[in-house]
């Protein structure tokens, strides 16, 4: 069986009801390694980590079912919070060599194709549409990219990726969101947040 490293993992495809700690107040988390400082909204609850690798472990079954080949995750979460069942942010990095992995920008071209195909066939009866752009984050330029998906029951449910490579570290940070305004809140921490 083929193998190959997905280079960050949409939540969406395995969204559960997750148990946290409930953080009343913002909160301020300053990561090191990318000398990243970002403000967590009110009211958002911190994942355990078991319960976040179960997330992800679903994530990865319906990407492998999808194509029938074996993904090799090696994220490690800098954060995940949640407010209600269905509204995550979530960041995490993994190495990245361009010597070793190729050129990072068609990579994550393939990768945001691979998600796409995963939705359609996981979830043959919702309607999707997707966007992939540049944005700038403190100075930083970012691939993003956003899915929507209209499901048969009216629900809507956006998922936006951020990702950039640092030397030989892939940064990404994920949101997704049913609730609008929750969706909103998470996207202005992560534009407004700092990289020094």
């Amino acid at each position: 069986m083929k193998k190959f490293t997905i280079l960050y993992f949409i939540i969406f495809l395995g969204l559960n009801s997750c148990k946290g700690q409930t953080e009343s107040k913002p909160k301020t988390i300053e990561n090191k390694d990318f000398n990243w400082t970002i403000i967590i909204p009110e009211n958002f609850i911190s994942i355990n980590k078991n319960e976040w690798n179960k997330t992800q472990q679903k994530g990865k079954d319906a990407i492998e079912k999808t194509f029938g080949e074996e993904i090799i995750n090696q994220a490690i979460t800098i954060f995940a919070f949640k407010n209600g069942q269905f509204n995550n942010f979530e960041a995490n990095y993994q190495p990245y060599d361009i010597e070793i992995d190729g050129n990072y920008l068609e990579t994550n071209n393939d990768l945001n194709k691979i998600l796409y195909h995963t939705f359609e066939t996981q979830m043959p009866k919702t309607k999707l549409d997707s966007i992939s752009s540049t944005q700038k984050i403190s100075g930083l330029e970012f691939q993003r990219f956003d899915v929507t998906v209209d499901f048969p029951n009216g629900m809507k449910m956006k998922s936006i990726g951020f990702s950039r490579l640092f030397d030989k570290q892939e940064f990404t940070v994920n949101i997704t969101a049913v609730e609008e305004k929750i969706g909103k809140k998470m996207l202005d921490a992560f534009l407004n947040s700092k990289f020094e």
